[in-house]
């Protein structure tokens, strides 16, 4: 039985016509031309050290960074009547209007101008700090003012991998989940591999790079599944042609291989 076994193996493709030979070729050919996938981004060696977060499962609270945008309202008597002191859109002060905020940006010196302040070195202060801190300067000209301060520029790109598709997502919450963000770029698409994300950190050029692993249970165990803002999120994904293969040909050819295997073993 052995020896009938062996020869079968050996004479599998002895009984592959012309015709089916070259198919099988041209198949496997296109398939690893299209795993090369030229417009990748984001290529790591198979080898390469993923970085490992210890903090990823604490409480998380943002810090105010340069390039950030902050939406500042000022408002008297301790928040008592809503009266927004940094409204301009009527002469005096008045209600809120609900036009466009002005926004603060905050300088690569780490201080931002605000109204009647002037400058003030805000970098690195949480907005719970920044706010505490502010009123209690604003409080020499307004009657126990109430700050409410917000960063408008806050996002992470996600990139899904499927031809270079790439969404910004603005972040509202300190504790965003990578399944939030994923979920607000639409998910990962048919082409995409819940296996192979990546996530880009810090300066771009020595970033950390975590990599993450939604398609099993298991792996989310040391998936990194909190994002900061200006995270890089990539998907990465299969070429159109070798999805196209793996769903339309490769069952024909398991077909024809049980076919020509089946008579190989009748001819023994």
């Amino acid at each position: 039985m052995k020896k009938y076994l062996e020869f079968g193996r050996k004479s599998y493709f002895c009984w592959l016509t012309t015709d089916m030979r070259k198919l099988l070729f041209i198949l496997l050919t296109l398939t690893s031309c299209a795993g090369l996938a030229p417009n990748r981004m984001f290529k790591t060696p198979k080898d390469f050290a993923y970085a490992v977060d210890s903090n990823s499962t604490k409480p998380y609270t943002y810090k105010i960074q340069v390039g950030d945008r902050l939406d500042l309202r000022i408002f008297s008597n301790n928040g008592f009547r809503l009266v927004d002191l940094t409204d301009y859109s009527t002469p005096g002060v008045g209600l809120n209007t609900g036009t466009e905020a002005i926004t603060y940006l905050v300088e690569t010196d780490s201080t931002v101008k605000l109204p009647v302040l002037g400058r003030l070195p805000l970098v690195g202060r949480t907005i719970k700090e920044a706010e505490d801190t502010l009123e209690l300067m604003y409080a020499k000209y307004y009657n126990e003012p109430f700050i409410v301060l917000k960063v408008t520029n806050r996002h992470v790109l996600v990139f899904l991998g499927d031809g270079g598709k790439g969404i910004m997502v603005p972040l509202q919450n300190d504790n965003t989940t990578l399944y939030e963000v994923l979920a607000q770029a639409g998910g990962v698409s048919e082409l995409g591999k819940a296996s192979e994300i990546k996530i880009i950190r810090g300066d771009p050029n020595n970033p950390q790079i975590y990599k993450a692993n939604l398609s099993t249970l298991a792996g989310l165990r040391d998936s990194e599944l909190k994002v900061y803002s200006n995270d890089i999120i990539y998907v990465d994904g299969t070429s159109k042609l070798t999805k196209r293969i793996s769903t339309d040909l490769v069952p024909l050819l398991s077909l024809m291989g049980s076919v020509i295997l089946l008579s190989v073993y009748l001819k023994l």
